[in-house]
Formats: C-alpha cells, sequence, structure tokens
C-alpha cells in the first residue's frame, strides 16, 4: 500500500467520529500548529448551493491576475488532494500523504474530526506555499464550520435554500443565520440570496457585528441579452462576458465574485478587465454541468438538493435535447427527494436509481417509489443500464448526490477516484 492509501486510510477512519461543529477545537488545534491560517489572506465563501462555482471564478480570475492562489473545497469529487489546490492544480499525493503523517504524530492536538484535519492541513499547505490570497469554502453552514477561524479580507454569502435541516435549521432563515456566522466586524460580505427570510437574518447579523453588506441587485447586478452577459458593480461595468461554467445560474455567481473582486481590490489585489475576461472564461468546476461527449453523451451535475435539481431541470429545457433522456439519479437519504425528483417531471424519458457507496445514501427502492424507475443493483450497473436505455444518440443526466456523480463519471471518463467520504 502506498504512503498515500496508508494516510487516507487512517484519515477516512475518523469518520466514526462525525460531523463535530463548534470552533473549540480548531482553534486549538491551530494554536499547537502556530496558527498558520494567520499567514494567508482569504475570501470566506458560504451558502447553499454556487460556493464552489464562485470559488472557481474568484480563484481563475486571481491567478490569471499573477497572484499565488489557494483554493480549500468539499466534498472531493474523485480524490481527496482535490480538497487542496495551489495555483489551480491540487496538491500532490506524496504532500498530502507528508503532511497527513505529520498531523497524525502530532500528540498535543485535540481530538479532530476528518474535516477539521483537512482544514488544518489546508492552512498548513496555504501558509508553505506563500500563497498570496486563499478562496476558502465553508464545509456545513458557517458559524461553526472549521473554516471560521479566519477573518477574510471579504465574505460571500451565495443563495441559500432548505439544507441539512436536522443540524442547520428547519427554514430558510435559520439556515441564513447559520451562514451569517461567517461575518465580521469591519468584514464586507457580499451576498447572492434573494430569499427575503434569508436577507433579514443575514441583515440582523451584519448589524449585531458590524459587517458592511453588498446586496445583489443592489450593489451588483447582473443581466442576460441573449447569450451575453453582463455585470455591474457600482461605477464598473463589464459586458459581453464570456464564462467558462455552464447555466444562466452562473450569472449569480460571476456577479458576485466580480463583486468580491472589487472590495479585493480594495485591499490591494487589483485585477483588469483583461484579467477579468480571461479568468471567468477559463474557470472550470467538474461535475457541474459536464459534459462527457460520448455514445451516449453524460451530464454531470453534482445537484444535490431541490434546488439544484430545479436549476438543472431548467438547464435542460433550455438544451432541447433531441435524443433520448435518461436519468441516472442516487441522493442521501436527509435530502427532499420528492421535490428533487419532481423537478425532471416531464423532461426525462427514464429514471434509473442507484445508491452511491456512502452510508447516508438512500436505498434506490424507496426513490423509485416516489417516481417509477429501475432500480440497479449498483452505480456500474446503473451506469451499463442508463446507456443501453439512452442508445448512441441520447444523453444520460447524473445527478441527485456528488457522491453518484464521482462514481459514475469515474467509470464513464475512466479517471483515477479514491473512496468517497461525505464530509
Amino acid at each position: 500500500m502506498s504512503r498515500y492509501r496508508e494516510a487516507l486510510q487512517w484519515l477516512y477512519g475518523l469518520e466514526s467520529r462525525g460531523i463535530k461543529l463548534g470552533l473549540d477545537r480548531m482553534q486549538g488545534a491551530a494554536e499547537v500548529r502556530g496558527h498558520p491560517e494567520r499567514a494567508v489572506r482569504y475570501v470566506h465563501v458560504a451558502g447553499t448551493n454556487g460556493k464552489g462555482s464562485v470559488g472557481a471564478m474568484l480563484e481563475s480570475v486571481l491567478r490569471a491576475a499573477g497572484y499565488r492562489t489557494g483554493q480549500f473545497a468539499s466534498p472531493h469529487l474523485q480524490r481527496y488532494v482535490e480538497r487542496v489546490r495551489i495555483g489551480g492544480r491540487p496538491i500532490s499525493e506524496s504532500e498530502a500523504a507528508t503532511r497527513i503523517e505529520d498531523l497524525r504524530a502530532e500528540h498535543r492536538l485535540p481530538p479532530l474530526s476528518f474535516f477539521e484535519y483537512t482544514t488544518l492541513l489546508a492552512f498548513e499547505a496555504f501558509r508553505d506555499a506563500h500563497c498570496d490570497i486563499v478562496v476558502l469554502e465553508v464545509g456545513l453552514g458557517g458559524r461553526l464550520d472549521s473554516t471560521n477561524i479566519v477573518t477574510p479580507e471579504a465574505s460571500v454569502i451565495t443563495n441559500i435554500s432548505l439544507e441539512h435541516q436536522r443540524i442547520l435549521g428547519d427554514t430558510v432563515a435559520k439556515i441564513a443565520r447559520e451562514k451569517a456566522g461567517v461575518l465580521k466586524p469591519g468584514v464586507p460580505c457580499i451576498v447572492g440570496t434573494r430569499a427575503k427570510s434569508a436577507k433579514l437574518a443575514i441583515a440582523a447579523r451584519a448589524r449585531t457585528v458590524g459587517a458592511p453588506l453588498r446586496w445583489i441587485d443592489r450593489d451588483f447586478e447582473r443581466s442576460w441579452k441573449g447569450a451575453k452577459l453582463s455585470v455591474r458593480v457600482g461605477d464598473r461595468k463589464w459586458d459581453d462576458l464570456k464564462l467558462g461554467l455552464r447555466g444562466h445560474y452562473q450569472a449569480d455567481n460571476a456577479a458576485c465574485a466580480l463583486a468580491t473582486l472589487v472590495e479585493l481590490g480594495e485591499r490591494g489585489f487589483e485585477v483588469s478587465d483583461d484579467h477579468v475576461r480571461t479568468g471567468l472564461r477559463r474557470a472550470r468546476w467538474a461535475g457541474r454541468l459536464e459534459w462527457h461527449r460520448g455514445s451516449p453523451a453524460f451530464l454531470f451535475d453534482a445537484a444535490h438538493n431541490a434546488s439544484g435539481c430545479e436549476t438543472l431541470a431548467r438547464y435542460l429545457d433550455d438544451l432541447s435535447f433531441r435524443g433520448r433522456v435518461i436519468l441516472l439519479f442516487g441522493a442521501m437519504r436527509d435530502k427532499d427527494h420528492r421535490r428533487m425528483l419532481a423537478a425532471f417531471d416531464g423532461r426525462v424519458e427514464r429514471r434509473i436509481y442507484a445508491a452511491p457507496s456512502v452510508s447516508r445514501a438512500e436505498h434506490p427502492e424507496r426513490l423509485s417509489q416516489i417516481r417509477s424507475g429501475t432500480v440497479a443493483r449498483s452505480v456500474r450497473d446503473a451506469v451499463a443500464r442508463a446507456e443501453r436505455a439512452a442508445g448512441p444518440d441520447g444523453l444520460v443526466v447524473t445527478a441527485g448526490s456528488i457522491f453518484l456523480v464521482s462514481e459514475a463519471r469515474a467509470l464513464v471518463k475512466n479517471v483515477r477516484t479514491d473512496p468517497p467520504i461525505p464530509m
């Protein structure tokens, strides 16, 4: 077994500790390790959907401008090292193994979870790489997430909808309050949600901590004219922008990214209009409206909640695909399956259900009771069935969970993959 595999085996063994929200352990661990998080400057990104896309755009533009960038995101799609990127590239397996071994040998650390160890590893990697700026994505919620020990240059809250209700709350307002926990005194926050209850909760938190807010549709806005995107942030405007990420919903994410870049410009991170255009055009985020052209074609989208599925469904409407469209679907147990599956009514000819290889996966038989479809024995079986059902000129839409997308994508594209872990 390689050092990398052995290190991952130990780290994955911490899954039994579960998700441990709270900052005391993380702050204690950071103190033991000399506070690596204080050596780097950050943009902190929270939200329900869109975090990864906003982060990808920000990182791409900043890198195009010549800054040494870091990026932290979770969960990984194919390989653990994807969670920690420097200069747009995942750290190496060798570096990951060395850092995991080093942290494992540090007996002064409190009993950290898988995600807390990974966050600490990322902070140390960014420090040692002398990153100029790091795009730091929240893992879960915001207020008690292990990433929330940093004081960033700017914060971002993308759109907000129901998710992880047993942990974050059963209303949009309660979830927004958790996400607004990333707000810091004097640190501007770019807000991309339009939900009234979420906006009220964020505004209340901002008043309490003294954080200036920049609102979508007020302080910044975007518009589509045909296939052309325009974004205005204050007095600055960009017309005819081309995005590397697909889907009209990316307009909001691009607007959030540009509003954040304007704030960063006030703090010394200047980017030109050419850098903006180049960075947005080059931005990529695997597994999000990602096409694999084959016979049949596959469309991979990690739509993991009702809002994400509805957004994917609107993309399919715009697509007007002429061949057979087959849905390959699997989801976690704690999701709104009825609403997720309803999003595809009238848009797919057949549904094939499979359970990804994580313990929280919903049984495909239960999904088939909500909307009739074929129950596959495994993701591999589901891919084979979907290919046959679609035919050479068809399309297989793979969605419902990033873990399902990960397994199916690895099979279809024949790419290396590490075991999944739902953290």
